[in-house]
C-alpha cells in the first residue's frame, strides 16, 4: 500500500466517525480540500462512491457502510496510533535516553532526576554511565553529560557546573603509609587508580602550574571501567585517585579521602549536558533543560 492509500483510508475513517471534512482536517493539520482529494482518489481507485455531501450534512453511502465495517478496526488503531503521536508530539512523554559519567551522578545529577521524576511522571529517565567521548547520538541517546575537555563538537551546550577543579586524592590510611606526594612527578611512585578501558585509559593525569599545563603518565596499579568501584578502590586504601572535586567533594568532607598536590590543580570551564543542533528540541529532552535551569536557579 502506498502513502496516498493510506491518507485516502484514514481520510475516510475519520470523515465517517465525525461526520465533517473539516472536522477530519483539524484532526490530520491539512485543509479540507485536502480530505475531499484524498477520498475522490480512494474512490476512484475503488470504483464507488463511499460518502455523500451536501450542504447540510455528510453520511455514507451503502457500499460506503459496507466498506467501513470491514476496514474500520484496522483503520480505528491507525487513526489512535496518529492521535497519541500527535500528542506526544506536544506533551513531555516517553523515555529519555541520557549519557553520563558515573561519578556525577551522586552529588549532583541525582537529586535533579529525583525531583525531575516527581514533575513529569509520564517520562522514563534510562540513564546510561559511561565516561569515554563517543557518538552517544548515533546510538540513541538524547543528550549527554560530559566536561568541557571532551564535549562533543558542533552540538548544543548547557553549562552544569563551572569551573571544575580537578584533584588527586587519596584515602588518609594510604598517603601516611606510603607518603604524600609534593609534586606530580612524584605519583610515579604511586599506585594509581584509573577509569577506562583498552586503549582509553585515563592514566595521563593533567596539572597547571604558573599557567603552564602539563600531563604525568602514572603507573596504574588497577583500572577498572566503573568509576564508582575506582572511587571505592580509592577510600579502600589502594591507591590514588584523579577526579573532578564535585564528585569527590563530600568524602574529602567527612575525612574519607584527602586531595593532595593542590597547589597544581588543573582546571576545565565545566560539566555540560549537551545534544545535537536540531530546529526543534523533542518535548522530554525540553522538559529535562528547562528543569535543570530551573534547579540550578533554586540551589
Amino acid at each position: 500500500m502506498d502513502k496516498d492509500q493510506l491518507d485516502g483510508l484514514v481520510a475516510f475513517a475519520l470523515v465517517a466517525e465525525k461526520r465533517s471534512f473539516s472536522a477530519a482536517a483539524d484532526t490530520l493539520r491539512v485543509s479540507p480540500p485536502a480530505i475531499s482529494k484524498m477520498i475522490r482518489q480512494l474512490e476512484v481507485r475503488l470504483g464507488v462512491t463511499l460518502l455523500t455531501r451536501t450542504t447540510r450534512a455528510t453520511s455514507l453511502t451503502e457500499a460506503g457502510e459496507k466498506f467501513l465495517a470491514q476496514v474500520g478496526p484496522a483503520l480505528e488503531a491507525i487513526v489512535g496510533a496518529m492521535q497519541e503521536a500527535g500528542t506526544a508530539a506536544d506533551k513531555p512523554v516517553g523515555r529519555l535516553r541520557l549519557n553520563v559519567p558515573q561519578m556525577i551522578y551522586p552529588n549532583f545529577l541525582k537529586p535533579v532526576v529525583a525531583s525531575f521524576i516527581e514533575k513529569y511522571p509520564e517520562i522514563t529517565v534510562e540513564l546510561y554511565f559511561e565516561n569515554a567521548a563517543t557518538n552517544i547520538f548515533e546510538r540513541g541517546f538524547d543528550a549527554g553529560i560530559r566536561v568541557s575537555d571532551i564535549l562533543a563538537q558542533d552540538m548544543v551546550a548547557l553549562m552544569l557546573m563551572s569551573p571544575v577543579r580537578w584533584v588527586v586524592a587519596g584515602a588518609p590510611d594510604y598517603l601516611d603509609r606510603v607518603g604524600r606526594p609534593q609534586h606530580p612527578k612524584d605519583l610515579l611512585a604511586h599506585n594509581c587508580v584509573c577509569v577506562g578501558s583498552g586503549e582509553r585509559v585515563y592514566d595521563r593525569w593533567e596539572f597547571a602550574s604558573e599557567g603552564r599545563e602539563f600531563a604525568v603518565q602514572v603507573k596504574s596499579s588497577l583500572i577498572t571501567n566503573d568509576a564508582t568501584l575506582a572511587l571505592d578502590a580509592a577510600l579502600g586504601g589502594m591507591g590514588l585517585l584523579y577526579a573532578h572535586e564535585n564528585a569527590i567533594i563530600d568524602k574529602v568532607g567527612n575525612g574519607e579521602l584527602e586531595i593532595v598536590l593542590d597547589r597544581y590543580v588543573a582546571t576545565s570551564t565545566g560539566v555540560y549536558l549537551y545534544y545535537p543542533q536540531r530546529s526543534q528540541v523533542h518535548p522530554k529532552l525540553r522538559a529535562f533543560i528547562d528543569h535543570i535551569k530551573e534547579y540550578r536557579r533554586s540551589s
